[in-house]
């Protein structure tokens, strides 16, 4: 990129100087190329590209500057971090020529100056971070040494386009320290993962079951809400049923039908003879009548109460007021009568009461 010499002998620079065009009088300058021409010893002038005229002895071409971007390789360097781990570090700077004239008298050589900056800029930005943050941030890192490049180069007519860090190199227990940090970072994360898994699994399940309970319960509920809803239509029915046969009986023996009298009584004397036989099964201690041996007469005597029942019947307002002797035949129907029709007890254990009444008066 930059070159330059005179016929004095010089220091030895970084970079081996091409040799200088001769003063031919006439010379043709290439594009992007600055030629700085010196008259007597003295600074003249800056040639431009294209045709040039020079006087033979007094003139002499003493730099020449390339005008285009050019690529400088920075040296594999050593560098420490703030956690004080040494790092080899090698990049690349790219530059450019600005201004011919600072180039050539502002700096002995201008690129040995910009490599020796470059290296002495990356040492003090790496040791301000730590060895992560140069792993993670080498873009920073990069813009952060070419500005403090920048700021150096103005005076020597160069500017500094880019840095770029090439390669990186820790010592080998610092790569295998971390490389076992990512390893354990990993199996972390697959833990941890694995973890999570499983807990949603269990959470699943756990939901699962209680929906079920859930579902189970309302099933259940709604079984028993249905039981219980046909029970009850059941028992009205029933009730509505009986209801009706009892109003219909009561009708019966109200409008006196010979008909209905005799089913009745036939009604009595059957749960007259059912009681009987239930009375063993109930009790060690039962008391019976007289003629508990003689089915027919029993029947018989049964048949007799309900003879009067129509009589009765009649007498079932006016009875309930006088008072009188409840064993007596007419008091004994009337009652059975009231049992019938629902409107004092059993109709069984009205009749048993009566006989009993009846033994006891005899």
């Amino acid at each position: 990129m930059l070159s330059g010499g005179s016929s004095q002998s010089g220091p030895a620079t970084y970079f081996q100087r091409p040799s200088l065009p001769a003063n031919t009088i006439i010379r043709f300058v290439p594009q992007q190329t600055a030629w700085v021409v010196e008259r007597m010893g003295k600074f003249n002038r800056i040639l431009e590209p294209g045709l040039a005229i020079l006087i033979p002895f007094l003139d002499r071409i003493a730099y020449v500057q390339s005008l285009k971007e050019s690529a400088i390789e920075i040296p594999s360097q050593s560098a420490i971090t703030a956690d004080n781990v040494t790092l080899d570090l090698d990049g690349v700077l790219y530059t450019r020529v600005f201004d011919a004239y600072k180039a050539s008298y502002g700096v002995e050589d201008a690129e040995y100056a910009i490599s020796q900056l470059a290296q002495t800029t990356m040492r003090s930005e790496i040791g301000q971070l730590t060895l992560d943050h140069v792993l993670k941030e080498r873009a920073n890192l990069n813009s952060n040494i070419t500005v403090a490049i920048n700021e150096a180069a103005q005076a020597w007519g160069v500017t500094c386009l880019r840095y770029e860090i090439r390669d990186i190199h820790a010592p080998e227990g610092v790569v295998a320290a971390m490389h076992r940090q990512v390893t354990a970072e990993r199996s972390k994360r697959a833990e941890i993962l694995d973890s999570e898994g499983q807990r949603q699994s269990a959470i699943n399940v756990a939901e699962g079951r209680k929906q079920s309970v859930i579902l189970a319960s309302e099933a259940l509920r709604s079984e028993q809400i249905n039981k219980a809803s046909g029970e009850a239509e059941a028992i009205m029915l029933r009730a509505q049923a009986t209801a009706q046969g009892i109003e219909a009986v009561s009708n019966a023996i109200r409008d006196g039908r010979e008909d209905a009298h005799g089913a009745m009584s036939l009604n009595v004397a059957e749960k007259y003879v059912d009681a009987f036989g239930k009375l063993a099964k109930e009790g060690t201690a039962v008391v019976v009548p007289g003629n508990v041996g003689d089915m027919g007469g029993m029947i018989a005597s049964a048949l007799a109460v309900y003879n009067k029942v129509g009589e009765s019947q009649k007498k079932i307002g006016s009875g309930a007021g006088s008072g009188g002797d409840p064993s007596s035949p007419s008091e004994v129907g009337d009652r059975v009568v009231a049992a019938a029709q629902g409107k004092t007890g059993n109709v069984t254990q009205t009749v048993l009461e009566g006989f009993e009444d009846s033994r006891r008066t005899k």
